[in-house]
Formats: structure tokens, C-alpha cells, sequence
């Protein structure tokens, strides 16, 4: 079996309640979303382009290292979450823009509100979370939700 079926199959083991599940749909691509918005923060030089907006070093570099991580997973997941976490950096732009210094409260809050979510769904389903016992599930976590996209679509991956 591949080393990404093994991580998605041991991370649905404690995934298998409905509600805990609704609750992931929801949590799990906000929480990534806030940490993108937080990266997005940090001081670094930025390059901006039209209809796109600005981008920093250190949100490039991360968006790098976490590709690495799924495309060796995957090729096709890989590619679809470079897609996404630009999407998610690009919406990460227009909250700074829009909320200038304040950006990083509504990360907060965001962050906050869905890791107690996150909890009460694994409270609900009896089982901790999974990077409890590994920390790379907290980037299994999104792909996890992708892999179920990718199937209803017929796409392998």
C-alpha cells in the first residue's frame, strides 16, 4: 500500500463520526487557512502581481516546504494544493488589505473558535486527535478532505 493511503487511512481511523466529520469539513481547511494568514504576516520582502496581489519570501518558502511534503505523497495532490494554498494566500492578502494591523485578531479568533470545534468533534467521536501522536497529520488533515473530493470526481491521485 502507498505511504499516502497509509496516512489516510490511519487518519480516518479516528475520523468516523458524522458530526466529527462535519466538523473537519468546516475547521480543518480554516485552520489551514488561518496558518497560511499568519505566515502571511511575518516581515519579509513581497512580490505582487495583477488580480492576484502580494506574496512574501516566507509565504513562498512555506508554501514550498509544504508542497515537497505532498508531492512526494502524491503528484496530483501536490499540484492541487499548490492551487489552493495560493487561493488561500490570496484571501489570506485581502484580509490584511482590508483589515491592515488588525489581520492577525481575526486569525486568532478564527484559529481559536476551530481547534474548539476541532476538539469537541473528537470528543464527540471518543478518539484524540491524530497529530497527538504525529505532527505530520496536521498536513494530512487537508488532503484528507481533497482525497474524498478526488474520488467523488473519479480523479486518482
Amino acid at each position: 500500500m502507498r505511504k499516502i493511503d497509509l496516512l489516510l487511512a490511519e487518519y480516518g481511523e479516528s475520523h468516523r463520526n458524522a458530526t466529527n466529520k462535519l466538523i473537519h469539513w468546516i475547521c480543518v481547511p480554516l485552520i489551514f487557512w488561518t496558518i497560511v494568514g499568519f505566515i502571511s504576516l511575518i516581515p519579509a520582502p513581497h512580490f505582487c502581481a495583477s488580480y492576484f496581489g502580494c506574496i512574501s519570501l516566507v509565504s513562498i518558502a512555506a508554501i514550498v516546504l509544504v508542497t515537497i511534503f505532498y508531492l512526494r505523497l502524491s503528484i496530483v495532490i501536490g499540484f492541487i494544493m499548490i492551487f489552493i494554498m495560493l487561493l488561500m494566500e490570496h484571501f489570506a492578502y485581502a484580509v490584511n488589505v482590508h483589515f491592515e494591523k488588525k489581520s492577525w485578531l481575526i486569525y486568532l479568533g478564527v484559529f481559536i473558535i476551530t481547534w474548539i470545534f476541532q476538539f469537541i468533534g473528537h470528543k464527540i467521536e471518543g478518539k484524540k486527535p491524530s497529530f497527538l501522536k504525529d505532527i505530520q497529520f496536521l498536513l494530512i488533515g487537508p488532503i484528507w478532505l481533497l482525497s474524498f473530493i478526488l474520488k467523488k470526481m473519479g480523479i486518482r491521485y
